[in-house]
C-alpha cells in the first residue's frame, strides 16, 4: 500500500519518528545557481561498490564534503571530504540557522536521469549517534522520495522532493524507517541531493 503525501511542515511518517518537508525553502534564483555550481564545479565520481558479493558501479554520482579529516567508509569504498565551497557553506550556514544544529559532512548524490536511483537503507551508522538529525536538499528535477517500516516493509510513504526544497529527517526515523529514491520510466531531468549529516566521531561509516 502506497500514499502519496502532500506535506508542508507536517510530519510525513505515521508513528515511530518525524520527516518534515519543506517546500521553496531557497528561491529558485537560488536554487538555479546552486544547481549550476553543484554540477559544474564539483568533481564528481562513479564509485565501485559491493554489493551482494560483487563489485559494481553506483547507479549515480556521488561527492563527499566535510569538515578537516571527515571520512565516509561503506561497502569497500572509502571517500575523504573536500573542504566546503563557498555555495555549500552558505547552504549550510542556512540549514544550521533555521533547524538549530550543526553539520560537518555533506554527502552530494547527483541522478543524471530516471535510471539513476539509491535503494533501499537507513542512515543509521553508530558514528550518527542514536537519533540523528538529517537533512536532504534538493536541487533539478522533481523526484518521488520514499519511506517505509523497516520490519513490516508496509506502509510506502511517497512524496515529490522538488527544486529548492528541503526534507529534515529526525527522532526515531532511521531506526524504524528506511528510505530510497526509486528508478523512474517517466521523463526525468537531472537532480542533484546534498544530504547533511553531524558525524559524532572521527570517520563515518555508512550508506553511500
Amino acid at each position: 500500500m502506497q500514499q502519496l503525501i502532500d506535506a508542508d511542515h507536517h510530519n510525513i511518517l505515521p508513528s515511530h519518528g518525524e520527516a518534515l518537508l519543506f517546500p521553496d525553502f531557497f528561491t529558485t534564483e537560488e536554487s538555479d545557481t546552486y544547481f549550476n555550481h553543484l554540477k559544474n564545479d564539483v568533481s564528481w565520481i562513479q564509485a565501485p561498490i559491493i554489493q551482494s558479493g560483487k563489485k559494481r558501479l553506483q547507479p549515480r554520482l556521488t561527492a563527499f564534503s566535510g569538515d578537516e579529516h571527515t571520512e565516509c567508509h561503506t561497502r569497500g569504498l572509502t571517500l575523504k571530504a573536500k573542504y566546503w565551497t563557498v555555495p555549500l557553506l552558505n547552504i549550510k550556514t542556512k540549514l544550521e540557522a533555521k533547524f538549530e544544529t550543526s553539520f560537518n559532512e555533506c554527502l552530494l548524490n547527483y541522478y543524471r536521469d530516471g535510471g539513476d536511483y539509491m535503494g533501499w537503507h537507513r542512515d543509521n551508522a553508530h558514528a550518527l549517534g542514536e537519533y540523528p538529525v538529517i537533512v536532504r536538499v534538493s536541487f533539478g528535477a522533481t523526484r518521488i522520495f520514499q519511506f517505509r517500516d523497516y520490519k513490516e516493509k508496509v506502509p510506502v510513504v511517497s512524496l515529490e522532493l522538488e527544486h529548492g526544497g528541503v526534507l529534515l529527517v529526525k527522532k526515531q526515523t532511521q531506526e524504524f524507517w528506511e528510505q530510497r529514491l526509486p528508478k523512474t520510466t517517466l521523463a526525468a531531468g537531472p537532480r542533484i541531493n546534498l544530504t547533511f549529516r553531524l558525524t559524532l566521531k572521527k570517520g563515518f561509516s555508512g550508506h553511500l
